[in-house]
């Protein structure tokens, strides 16, 4: 990963993921998409979006009067970047034991825990 991913706060992370799942949007429609889910009023919404497009995570593009925002990180890289940060922060960096202590607490169906050995099987290959 050659440049470095902007922090995204937990009240901005809802609005990234409206960005990431429904592309695109004016910041009306992202406030429409949380209408119901969250209580923040569309001035709020409006200045988190400001936010996130000071710090490089969000671009727009002017239509007409008004702009279209979208996504200007992938989820992905972003989840990856959290996540790590979450291990060096809580467990050192060691990620063994914060795999055990998530598997512990986690209600995990059949279907799951195959899916899960999968993975580590693939890890094992290399």
């Amino acid at each position: 990963m050659g440049k470095e991913l902007p922090r995204i706060a937990e009240s901005e992370w809802r609005i990234m993921q409206v960005l990431w799942e429904k592309g695109p949007q004016t910041a009306n429609e992202v406030v429409q998409a949380l209408t119901g889910e969250v209580q923040w009023k569309p001035r709020t919404v409006k200045t988190l979006i400001s936010r996130l497009v000071k710090k490089g995570a969000v671009r727009f593009e002017e239509e007409g009067l008004r702009y279209r925002y979208s996504a200007a990180v992938a989820e992905s890289e972003c989840i990856r970047y959290e996540t790590k940060s979450f291990v060096r922060r809580v467990y050192q960096g060691a990620m063994k034991p914060a795999l055990a202590a998530f598997l512990e607490h986690a209600d995990l169906s059949a279907q799951e825990i195959k899916e899960l050995q999968d993975i580590l099987e693939q890890k094992r290959k290399g």
